[in-house]
């Protein structure tokens, strides 16, 4: 295998599927598949998911609510995202687990680095939700934080699109995609792959990330048994 151990970063809005909000069961299912045969190959996962599908704090702060409020609101839509991607997993055979960067205690276990990377070794899929547990952080830097404090290998972002363009492929036909890009000209650029603290503390800590299509089925497999799909950004 290309790698060990991973952090796979997922956006809510993937779960929607081909709805407008919320979740999409056929969409969870077939995420939970593609993870179940990664595990299998012996591979370690961890996963940070987002909440957009539910709520997103910015969205509620920009209509006149408390940002801070509106966050704490986007955290606790990523545990509903967690929760749900737990219960596909597990359905397949795979066993899980789910800390929360905010306690509660009935549904999930409390961050802690050494818990996790426990269960990791232990062949489970950790699922973290709840972002990083602050407000005004999104859940790219809560990806970034938790795959350093693990020591994951990559991040892989998993996107509707097979990589990173010269322009948004889905306005600009004329884009053209790069196999491999430095963090430096993802910046002189300006192209869109995560927020700029994350983008600058995963460059800081030399931690590559792969954005590719997770919405083809067998993506996930394929990458990280070497294959050259999607974009890689590292510091050469």
């Amino acid at each position: 295998m290309q790698y060990k151990r991973i952090l796979l970063k997922l956006s809510g809005e993937a779960l929607m599927g081909d709805k407008q909000y919320g979740i999409d069961p056929k969409r969870l299912a077939e995420y939970a598949q593609e993870i179940k045969a990664a595990v299998e190959t012996g591979l370690e996962i961890a996963i940070v998911i987002g909440g957009g599908n539910i709520f997103r704090g910015v969205s509620g702060a920009a209509q006149g609510m408390d940002r801070v409020q509106g966050d704490y609101m986007g955290m606790l839509a990523t545990c509903i995202n967690g929760m749900a991607l737990q219960s596909a997993i597990e359905a397949t055979g795979v066993k899980t687990r789910l800390l929360t960067a905010i306690k509660m205690e009935e549904i999930a276990e409390p961050f802690i680095k050494r818990r996790a990377v426990r269960h990791l070794e232990k062949g489970r899929v950790v699922i973290f939700g709840a972002g990083t547990g602050n407000p005004y952080f999104t859940t790219d830097t809560a990806s970034v934080l938790r795959a350093i404090e693990i020591q994951a290998d990559v991040i892989l972002k998993g996107t509707r699109v097979d990589g990173i363009y010269t322009a948004d492929p889905e306005k600009d036909s004329t884009a053209t995609k790069f196999d491999t890009i430095s963090y430096r000209d993802v910046l002189d650029k300006g192209l869109k792959v995560m927020d700029s603290t994350a983008f600058t503390l995963s460059e800081e800590n030399s931690l590559p990330i792969l954005v590719f299509d997770m919405n083809t089925k067998g993506n996930l497999q394929k990458l990280i048994t070497g294959e050259k799909i999607g974009t890689i950004v590292t510091d050469k």
